[in-house]
């Protein structure tokens, strides 16, 4: 008699069935994970700023209700140059990023005859970006939340993760090195590249309000208290003012880079895109994605309200042109406001949180329709 051994194992048929079923697989978990992990992302942005809003308030606390703020308030005594101030008024406090890891200072300094000497060569940047809350072609304070002035209220570093949302590429690409050191700046390469917070406080909130008014922009220069902050206080809707959000467009982007700006960061705005929603901090505390769709849809419902109602009429003789919508279109930005005509879509039109209407006052979105 003869014993018939018979090899075990898979047939070229059964292989390719089990890979097709892997590839399937494989196909119907990616787009899961790919959202899953879109969302993880999200909710650390929310969880950054929810850190961000107790930061706010306890600065209010410390300064009897004020909002951060760079700039002297009475700027407007020096036609609202810094560096005439400095020479004429007083010394204003100085724009400091922190010391690093050999103690030297950083910072964004404005000398004058009334400041002592500061140390030469390490300037983060030309002074006039850090401490105007928006200086129209510059930037502004509104920009640099991480500041010493007031990241003292959450880990005193420039380099503290809480300030970087986890899906802002281009300036993780500079900040997430520097995320080791303890130090309260550091340039992890050397270099004086620095990275931006990818949150913004909103500069139409930290002026004062009558400056993007109802009845028209007023220059900061022509007011008694054009640069001081007011108080949190001043907030009519809490639950509808927008305080701090995305800088970028991080929710739905089309593309990741915006052809029309060069340089380190060719990061879209945030305002750029219709299908945009910004993870925005509201003055009450409370944080949700915010949609550039609803912002405009507020803006036109408003336009209705007030033109319906004659709200124009109350404006007295002389004055600016008035604004029926909820941010402002008269300003030194003009109707294209804050970086408009670099936008991705044709059809997207808002500068909602930079130039709200009424600043602190106003409202960057309407409640239930």
């Amino acid at each position: 008699m003869h014993t018939t051994h018979r090899k075990n194992g898979f047939t070229i048929v059964e292989l390719l069935v089990v890979v097709s079923i892997i590839a399937l697989l494989i196909a119907i978990l990616l787009p899961a994970i790919g959202k899953a992990r879109d969302a993880a992302r999200v909710t650390q942005s929310s969880a950054n700023l929810r850190n961000l809003a107790v930061a706010n308030d306890t600065y209010s606390s410390d300064w009897a209700d004020r909002q951060f703020t760079a700039v002297a308030d009475d700027l407007g005594l020096a036609q609202g140059n810094p560096v005439q101030y400095n020479n004429q008024v007083s010394c204003m406090a100085q724009q400091v990023v922190g010391y690093d890891h050999v103690g030297q200072l950083w910072g964004w300094w404005c000398a004058g005859g009334l400041c002592p000497n500061y140390p030469s060569g390490f300037e983060v940047g030309n002074f006039n970006f850090a401490y105007k809350p928006y200086n129209w072609d510059t930037g502004g304070s509104f920009r640099i939340p991480n500041c010493k002035n007031f990241n003292s209220y959450v880990g005193n570093r420039w380099y503290d993760p809480v300030f970087w949302a986890p899906k802002d590429n281009y300036p993780l690409k500079i900040a997430e090195k520097n995320f080791i050191y303890p130090d309260e700046f550091s340039s992890a390469d050397g270099s004086e590249d620095i990275a931006y917070s990818s949150y913004i406080c909103s500069p139409s909130a930290m002026w004062n309000g009558e400056i993007h008014g109802r009845c028209g922009f007023k220059d900061p220069n022509t007011l008694p208290a054009g640069y001081r902050s007011p108080g949190v206080g001043q907030c009519r809707f809490p639950d509808l003012k927008t305080r701090m959000l995305e800088h970028h467009w991080l929710q739905n982007p089309e593309t990741h880079k915006n052809p029309s700006f060069s340089g380190k960061d060719p990061s879209w705005l945030f305002n750029h895109g219709y299908n945009s929603k910004p993870v925005t901090l509201f003055y009450d505390g409370h944080v949700s994605v915010v949609g550039v769709t609803d912002a405009m849809e507020a803006d036109t419902r408003a336009r209705k309200q007030i033109n319906d109602n004659n709200i124009c009429d109350y404006c007295p003789a002389g004055s600016g042109e008035c604004q029926a919508g909820l941010w402002s279109r008269d300003t030194p930005s003009g109707q294209n406001g804050y970086y408009g005509e670099y936008s991705y879509d044709t059809i997207v039109n808002t500068s909602y949180h930079i130039l709200t209407t009424d600043g602190i006052r106003g409202r960057d979105v309407i409640g239930a329709k």
